[in-house]
């Protein structure tokens, strides 16, 4: 419990250093692939290359790009398009597409998972209701993309750990998380990215080494490390726990002049989406996500 309330803590500031200190300013390619990179620096050192499955690599390899490398590469994105506080509202989608992604993989299906996101899309569309512009909606796609992959790469890491238990820690298979990244996050950079906008300033390169080492690094390896020692319920409390806590953030420190009550509002459809999830989805009890 007491790693997730840490990672919590720690993606909370995240969204919002983000939007304030890179969106706009530093190459969002650049700034996926800083991360990677320095994330990776933590890992690979320690790394066991010697009998570890060969399917257990490329397992934790695909499941690195979908949750680190794609994921992350969508959501540094949508911040051209989305302000912080509906960037962190729209994250809460991620639960339903565990769901989806879940039933896929059991060869099962619920209706309620999709009347959940139609719900969450209507929650979307409130706080944003009198300004649905093409931007708008292709951050919101962007960022929907996002929450897709990154949850594909949660259900399919903890299927992986429990298909191949090894007697050594996790920590030294997971540099092969960081690898799957890496073989997005570069070539994305190379075809996609702007030289000329790499970080000009002091406290962009802070803002980029604190968000590779720390939230990435340190970040998705102890969230996945938290998410094997608790229960299911746990889990899924501490993952919509993030939502208040990176909105509390944002909206004291450098947002203070959002319109709250459409907030409040769109963010309670978005609320009521997750409760009917979970309360009418067959298999609801059984989900987790991180």
């Amino acid at each position: 419990m007491a790693l997730l309330i840490l990672v919590t803590v720690l993606w909370a500031f995240s969204f919002s250093l983000i939007g304030e200190f890179l969106a706009g300013h530093v190459d969002s390619d650049f700034a996926v692939l800083s991360r990677v990179l320095l994330a990776a620096l933590l890992f690979l050192p320690v790394t066991r290359w010697a009998g570890v499955p060969g399917r257990l690599k490329l397992g934790i390899m695909v499941t690195g790009a979908l949750q680190f490398g794609i994921t992350y590469l969508c959501l540094y994105r949508s911040f051209a398009y989305l302000t912080v506080p509906e960037v962190l509202l729209f994250t809460v989608f991620t639960p339903l597409y565990v769901t989806l992604v879940d039933d896929a993989l059991y060869r099962r299906f619920s209706p309620v998972a999709l009347l959940a996101a139609a719900v969450a899309t209507l929650g979307a569309g409130i706080i944003r209701y009198d300004g649905l512009s093409q931007d708008y909606l292709t951050g919101f796609l962007l960022l929907q993309m996002a929450n897709l992959t990154f949850a594909a790469g949660q259900v399919g890491y903890k299927h992986l750990m429990r298909a191949y238990p090894l007697p050594v820690p996790a920590w030294r298979t997971f540099g092969y998380f960081f690898l799957g990244a890496l073989t997005i996050a570069l070539p994305s950079f190379l075809i996609f990215g702007d030289p000329a906008r790499l970080p000009s300033t002091g406290l962009q390169w802070g803002v980029l080494a604190w968000l590779g080492l720390a939230a990435s690094g340190l970040g998705l390896y102890l969230w996945n490390r938290g998410a094997c020692l608790v229960d299911a319920g746990t889990l899924a409390v501490m993952n919509n726990v993030l939502v208040p806590a990176g909105l509390v953030v944002n909206l004291l420190i450098w947002n203070r002049e959002a319109d709250l009550l459409r907030l409040v509002i769109g963010g309670g459809v978005i609320a009521l989406s997750l409760w009917l999830n979970a309360r009418f989805h067959p298999r609801a009890h059984l989900q987790a996500t991180a």
